[in-house]
């Protein structure tokens, strides 16, 4: 990946944004989207949602700002959701199956969201590593302590740290996607499809309940 514009990126994210910013997220989504990378120029950009170039620096700051901007703004929907299920009258076995399904088409319909993540956390600035980290990770790894937690307290889960669970989980799913080019050349694998993306789900779910669900709640999450 090659150095960015610049390395400092605006550390407070945009509370609302004009129609014209807006243009230019969308416009990187589906460039990004459509070449499979987040190798993607201003120009590209700006030609794609027929705005100037220029107001990337007035709406963002540089490319990274707007690359940061483009992940809050697909994260936050996924976010926004851990609360809702958090919260459902439902068994914590129930929630995490949700959840599982819900992370993994979360990185499927946005599919450069990993390889943002990788680039914001480790080849960008330390102030966007901090945000990624504020509006991505820190909640998602706060869910599932919270969800592990009501599990084991119901009896329904073995004891699971949950740093090693965040890992094995996030870690499954980002790789699915992040290293299906590898995986490609030493298997000869397609992309990811519907059908690919339904069968690591159920995948997924056998793995991670063999491995931490009490007895008689694994023959429930298998039904």
């Amino acid at each position: 990946m090659g150095t960015p514009l610049n390395t400092s990126v605006p550390t407070r994210l945009p509370a609302g944004r004009n129609a014209t910013a807006e243009k230019l997220l969308v416009a990187a989504s589906e460039l990004m989207i459509e070449r499979a990378s987040i190798e993607v120029s201003l120009s590209d950009i700006a030609q794609k949602s027929g705005v100037n170039a220029a107001l990337v620096k007035y709406h963002f700051g540089n490319k990274d700002g707007l690359l940061l901007a483009l992940l809050a703004r697909d994260a936050a929907t996924e976010m926004s959701q851990l609360e809702y299920l958090i919260s459902q009258p439902i068994s914590p076995t129930a929630k995490l199956k949700l959840h599982i399904g819900g992370i993994i088409r979360a990185y499927y319909q946005f599919p450069y969201m990993n390889r943002l993540i990788h680039y914001l956390l480790h080849e960008s600035s330390t102030e966007a590593a901090d945000e990624v980290s504020k509006f991505f990770v820190a909640p998602l790894l706060e869910f599932q302590r919270r969800l592990l937690a009501e599990g084991i307290k119901a009896g329904e889960f073995r004891n699971i740290d949950p740093v090693m669970f965040y890992t094995s989980l996030v870690g499954a799913c980002d790789h699915l996607f992040f290293g299906r080019h590898a995986m490609s050349r030493a298997t000869g694998v397609g992309p990811v499809t519907d059908d690919v993306c339904r069968d690591y789900i159920k995948h997924m779910e056998a793995l991670i309940f063999g491995g931490m669900l009490n007895g008689k709640e694994k023959g429930a999450a298998a039904g």
